[in-house]
């Protein structure tokens, strides 16, 4: 077990978080809370106070700790129902009654009911329309010789496939790509936008549920509606709440893999000809495991969602109060000295990387299989169909969202070759 948080003076004073410049990198302030706080207590920009826990060892422990609760109510001041905890709106939208808010029993039943919809088998049936979205969206920028990869690729590949998967009709799609963009601040938006959005999205996945209800078909909404455990059936809060879910965790996570990932291989040119020799060579391993690495390194979730101390507990060697709020941060744990050499560093042939990126426990991510299918599709098409693609810009000059739970770049120019084929598909 670590040492107790009473570390004294440091060689140098805590850094500060949630700044412009933290976003940016970091991982520096997670070096040092790992060494010198390795269970911090902080003020939030929401202005909740809360407990970052940063080593791995104590990062797993959380993950698995049922004394610490995703229910909300569990919290010891009114914050989440002034929107401060959790996705913005959702409590309003009669959303919250979804994996990521709720324990056992209530989450065992759920998420038993909705695995027997979302099946390894279902994500890999649909591989192949993976693939047809990778290519329909790069044959829309390939002749150009420019992009930017989050607006014109990375975005869009998430949405239009959990859409597909859910059973949203095609000429429905583009009002969730609008939504989905609001609710992630995409580019900036109105104030209270992320909240209208979600009301808009509660209300479609009602009215569609009630369509889906009279014609079921093999989409991931039908098999929700068809899923049941012992002759119990998801509510229709439940059904509009774990499709609302999984398609916000299902799009947003898989933006910022394809977005970060592409960049850190940008930043790492000898493990980007690496893995590109690979895949000339047909191999698929080095492709499966730099994914992995990418997760660890720079991966699309960098605090798990929250928890509540339901009881007295000590993490790390400290103590944490009962209905504290408990977020662990997923980027400090996978760059943990302790748990992973050259942690830093990153290495596509990485073998023993059992990292958090999809958390741990029974809240590990439903969505991880299709994610990772998505991420492989999309890394190994850009890097096959564009070889030459390079930064279009310094460094200096891309931006990282702000926000809490997710890490992402708002946008990613890139410059490339243009393709000579006439591609004019158009989705």
């Amino acid at each position: 077990m670590n040492a107790p948080q009473n570390p004294g003076p440091g060689p140098t004073a805590p850094p500060e978080l949630f700044t412009w410049e933290f976003a940016t990198d970091p991982y520096p302030a997670y070096a040092w809370l790992r060494e010198h706080a390795p269970v911090h207590r902080t003020r939030l920009p929401s202005g909740v106070e809360a407990w970052l826990v940063t080593r791995y060892a104590d990062a797993r422990q959380a993950l698995a700790d049922q004394r610490l609760s995703k229910n909300p109510a569990h919290h010891d001041e009114p914050a989440h129902a002034k929107g401060k905890t959790g996705i913005p709106g959702e409590r309003k939208a009669e959303l919250m009654t979804h994996l990521l808010n709720i324990d056992p029993p209530d989450h065992t039943r759920l998420r038993r009911l909705v695995s027997k919809a979302f099946t390894p088998r279902r994500v890999a049936e649909f591989a192949p329309r993976v693939q047809e979205l990778t290519d329909r969206l790069i044959d829309n920028f390939a002749t150009k010789g420019s992009a930017d990869l989050i607006h014109e690729f990375a975005f869009p590949l998430p949405i239009y496939a959990i859409c597909d998967m859910l059973g949203v009709p095609p000429e429905d799609q583009d009002d969730f790509r609008d939504w989905a963009g609001q609710m992630i601040r995409h580019g900036g938006g109105p104030r209270g936008g992320v909240a209208r959005a979600v009301k808009k999205m509660r209300a479609y996945l009602v009215e569609l549920i009630h369509r889906k209800r009279g014609d079921l078909g093999d989409d991931l909404i039908s098999g929700l509606i068809r899923a049941s455990d012992h002759g119990e059936h998801l509510t229709e809060n439940e059904a509009a709440a774990m499709a609302f879910i999984l398609l916000f965790a299902g799009f947003e996570t898989t933006v910022n893999l394809i977005g970060n990932g592409t960049y850190a291989l940008l930043r790492n040119p000898g493990q980007r000809t690496r893995l590109q020799r690979s895949l000339a060579a047909g191999e698929t391993d080095l492709l499966a495991t730099g994914v992995e690495e990418l997760l660890r390194y720079d991966g699309p979730v960098e605090l798990a969602t929250w928890r509540f101390a339901t009881e007295p507990l000590t993490i790390g060697g400290q103590a944490i109060g009962v209905g504290d709020p408990v977020l662990v941060v997923l980027a400090a744990a996978d760059r943990d000295p302790e748990r992973f050499g050259r942690p830093d560093v990153l290495d596509l042939a990485r073998r023993d990387s059992q990292h958090l990126g999809y958390g741990h426990g029974i809240h590990y991510c439903l969505g991880a299989p299709l994610a990772r299918l998505e991420g492989q599709t999309a890394l190994a098409t850009l890097l096959t169909r564009l070889p030459d693609l390079r930064l279009a810009v310094d460094p200096e000059e891309l931006r990282w969202r702000g926000g809490l739970i997710m890490r992402g770049l708002r946008t990613l120019p890139v410059a490339f070759t243009p393709e000579k084929t006439d591609a004019t598909s158009r989705l």
